[in-house]
């Protein structure tokens, strides 16, 4: 009994630890730059879009096209990047242990 207890107690605590987490990671931001910085995104930690800057030259070119994939690029490039910290602190917490499917976090 004493180690079910001790087993609620831990799980307990690394959900605290989670909550901290995902707290952490929706202030903390995440950017990315493509093409010579003529497109930069920034994300928080949950992927969610916080910024974009377009350089004047990029926007010059009157391709939208070309500007629209920049755009994507370097917001995939931020999500990953946010997506990484988050397994990276995730890993820390649960030991390395991977979370069950369907518990992808935070997004």
């Amino acid at each position: 009994m004493r180690n079910m207890m001790g087993m609620m107690k831990k799980a307990q605590e690394v959900q605290s630890r989670i909550q901290a987490l995902q707290d952490e990671m929706a202030s903390a931001r995440f950017s990315a730059s493509v093409a010579s910085d003529a497109v930069t995104v920034t994300v928080n930690g949950k992927g969610q879009l916080q910024a974009v800057k377009i350089a004047p030259d990029a926007l010059a070119t009157n391709d939208s096209g070309m500007l629209e994939d920049l755009i994507l690029l370097a917001s995939n490039r931020a999500c990953e990047d946010a997506n990484t910290a988050m397994k990276a602190q995730m890993a820390d917490i649960t030991g390395g242990l991977d979370l069950p499917p369907g518990m992808n976090l935070p997004f």
